[in-house]
């Protein structure tokens, strides 16, 4: 089966796919469907649904039960029973079959208008009737109000074979040297004939008269649509024809051009061209409502040529969606109602086309609606192989952000496609060692692979190494647990279950702990103290020096290991942990957001849990040419000073207090007195101050509320008056 979006719509093609002949046993055809990819995808919707060679026509019965179908070589009808999905019969004839009409609701009454004058009656037992008329046929129609049988062709004459009676009648004289086409109308019993000379004519069959014309070619010309052949022009004479409705007419030409005719007026509604210049061969139209409801309005004509397959609107004419093919198309059979198309052509498969948005699967083949909507919805991204997909960010990093805007980057969707050629040798520039890496990566996975064979040790990952010893220890909790019967979740190891495997082994899966998310969601990652941790890692180390790995005896377990475990099951102490990180996280994120830069995490540092923020952001200093580094200038200055003050005196570092004010002298005895204020108490009284001035303004802004009470009078209730 294949797939194809023309103009957005999906067809499918039911009749790909290689088909396999009748000839090869059974084990051969299971053979094939193992190796083959083809012959394995292939949908095969009726059996053998197929001619030797060539199918000419094909058509559905009125009930839709029945498939019939007429091909070559040799010339034969064949009938498949869409209930079994296979051939029911096959017939063969002397003469290939130019058309034929299905005269019954089922397979039981055909008849067959062959190259050779003949026409043949057919019963559901076989043949019934065969004779033959003077002229060599092209079409005929069944008019099933009178019973008489319209056969056309190289003649000016319609001849009617009444099939009541068994005899010719007198037949209809036209003016036209030839007839193409004969078409009854299932409303109004109208008969329409198609001429060589582009004319239609319209007969009632009561008065056996002409009621109407229809000059079909003057139109196709006035239109300047028509195309000029290889050898020479063609009269746009009538081709095909079908109803739809009582009044709306579909014309093909030999010229190409579709015209659909409103009986009522004799010009043209609409006229669409195919742009090929070759015949019409078949019109059919389409429904969206309810089955057996007609409604005209938004109707879908399907007009094909040998070409192409065109399914178009026939209010606007606007294109909908169209089938093309590699082989010449012969005849078109659309099943009413729904959304398959049949199509007999120039090859042994008769093809088949599904198209879900024209309408449903018919009610013997449902199961194409489930199939066609698990196909949707498995959406494959579209590759390109001449081009790469990057994104802005990518840009940036290969330093081709100055191609923004440039015919070499094509917008699509959140980022761009670039040439693959451009885009390798950017990312040989930027990153020229990446090929080496991926060798070394692709050199250690291969050497990794060989090593599985050989005996496993026990030992941390590469990856997330904090989340396995996490891992671990609550697996030992776990099993210490079942050994003293106590009831235990169940669950899954993670180091164990290969669907996270990718975990601990793939570098992208890394837990990022300098994330503000993992830091206030997780500040104890393991629950463990550096000691236990210490502990773990040393008795992995002490388990991969040996060669086994043995497990410990039930009901054993290491001494030191259970004391510390018992002595740490406190949840008090865990939670009160737990809550301390928390909030000194939360201070250093406040901290670093306010300084608008973070702090580097220092694995070192760790053992230090006081935070001493700096008060002020990182300077930068520059040294001059000739200088040499001596040091902060804050630095120097301070050490300068501290230098210069050990130089002076005793009694100059007295006097030099005495004159700020800082030193006083009590008595004369010699004793001193040093003065000074604290820091926090010169805040307290500027905040006093600043308290008290605020409240002085506010006294001056209030007002009193003494002159509103002043006003209202006291009431006072003196009790019920007594008499």
């Amino acid at each position: 089966m294949q797939v194809s979006d023309p103009n957005n719509v999906k067809i499918y093609n039911l009749s790909a796919g290689k088909s396999l002949p009748e000839w090869l046993s059974d084990r051969k055809k299971r053979a094939l469907l193992k190796k083959d990819v083809d012959v394995r995808r292939r949908i095969e919707l009726i059996q053998d649904f197929e001619m030797p060679g060539v199918s000419t026509s094909i058509k559905v019965s009125k009930d839709g039960e029945y498939i019939l179908a007429t091909g070559i070589y040799k010339p034969r009808v064949r009938c498949y029973d869409v209930n079994n999905l296979s051939m029911k019969f096959e017939r063969c004839f002397d003469s290939e079959v130019v058309t034929f009409e299905i005269l019954s609701e089922d397979y039981s009454k055909l008849v067959f208008l062959h190259c050779d004058r003949y026409v043949e009656f057919h019963a559901a037992h076989g043949r019934y009737c065969r004779l033959r008329i003077p002229k060599f046929g092209r079409d005929m129609a069944y008019h099933d109000t009178t019973c008489d049988l319209y056969l056309v062709g190289a003649s000016h004459e319609a001849y009617r074979l009444n099939l009541e009676r068994g005899q010719f009648l007198a037949p209809l004289q036209t003016e036209a040297s030839e007839i193409n086409v004969v078409k009854t109308n299932d409303y109004h019993h109208l008969i329409l004939l198609g001429t060589t000379e582009g004319k239609v004519e319209a007969w009632d069959p009561r008065s056996r008269s002409r009621v109407g014309i229809l000059d079909v070619a003057l139109p196709c010309i006035a239109s300047g649509t028509e195309r000029t052949p290889l050898f020479g022009p063609i009269l746009p004479s009538v081709t095909c024809m079908a109803f739809d409705g009582p009044l709306t007419l579909g014309v093909g030409s030999a010229s190409g051009q579709v015209l659909l005719y409103d009986l009522r007026s004799s010009k043209p509604r609409l006229v669409k061209d195919h742009m090929y210049g070759i015949p019409i061969r078949s019109i059919a139209f389409h429904h969206g409502g309810p089955a057996g409801e007609f409604d005209s309005s938004g109707s879908m004509v399907l007009s094909m040529d040998a070409n192409i397959l065109k399914i178009w609107n026939s209010d606007t004419g606007k294109l909908f969606t169209s089938i093309e093919s590699d082989v010449e198309y012969n005849s078109l059979q659309h099943v009413p109602n729904t959304g398959m198309v049949f199509i007999a052509n120039e090859q042994p498969k008769i093809l088949t086309y599904y198209i879900p948005s024209l309408g449903p699967a018919p009610k013997w083949c449902c199961f194409l609606d489930n199939l066609t909507e698990e196909m949707e919805e498995n959406v494959s991204d579209v590759v390109y192989d001449d081009y790469k997909f990057v994104t802005h960010k990518e840009l940036e990093e290969l330093n081709l952000s100055h191609l923004l805007g440039t015919n070499l980057l094509r917008a699509y969707m959140h980022g761009f496609f670039m040439d693959v050629r451009l885009y390798r040798k950017a990312l040989s520039i930027a990153d020229p060692f990446a090929f080496e890496r991926y060798k070394k990566q692709k050199i250690k996975e291969k050497i990794d692979l060989e090593r599985k064979n050989r005996v496993q040790l026990k030992k941390l990952p590469q990856v997330n190494k904090e989340l396995a010893l996490k891992l671990m220890d609550e697996e030992n909790k776990r099993k210490l647990k079942l050994e003293e019967g106590k009831k235990v979740k169940p669950g899954s190891n993670l180091l164990q279950d290969n669907r996270f495997k990718a975990l601990f082994e793939n570098p992208d899966f890394e837990v990022d702990k300098n994330a503000d998310e993992y830091r206030l969601l997780n500040p104890v990652v393991s629950k463990l103290d550096r000691q236990r941790k210490k502990q773990l890692e040393k008795q992995i180390e002490q388990q991969a020096k040996f060669d086994e790995v043995e497990d410990e005896d039930e009901g054993k377990a290491s001494s030191d290991e259970d004391n510390y475990i018992l002595n740490n099951e406190s949840s008090s102490e865990d939670d009160q942990e737990w809550t301390q990180e928390v909030k000194k996280q939360h201070r250093l994120i406040q901290l670093e957001k306010r300084r608008g830069w973070k702090e580097e995490n220092d694995e070192d540092s760790e053992e230090n849990d006081d935070i001493k923020p700096e008060t002020s952001r990182p300077k930068f200093y520059a040294i001059r040419p000739g200088e040499e580094f001596d040091g902060l200038p804050s630095v120097r200055s301070s050490v300068k000073k501290r230098t210069k003050m050990a130089k002076i005196s005793l009694g100059e570092r007295v006097k030099k207090d005495e004159d700020s004010g800082r030193v006083k002298l009590l008595g004369s005895v010699g004793s001193r007195e040093m003065t000074f204020t604290l820091g926090k108490e010169k805040k307290k009284r500027k905040n006093r101050e600043a308290l008290k001035a605020h409240q002085e303004e506010r006294r001056k802004i209030r007002r009193s509320a003494g002159s509103v009470l002043a006003k209202l009078k006291p009431k006072f209730w003196m009790g019920r008056r007594v008499l």
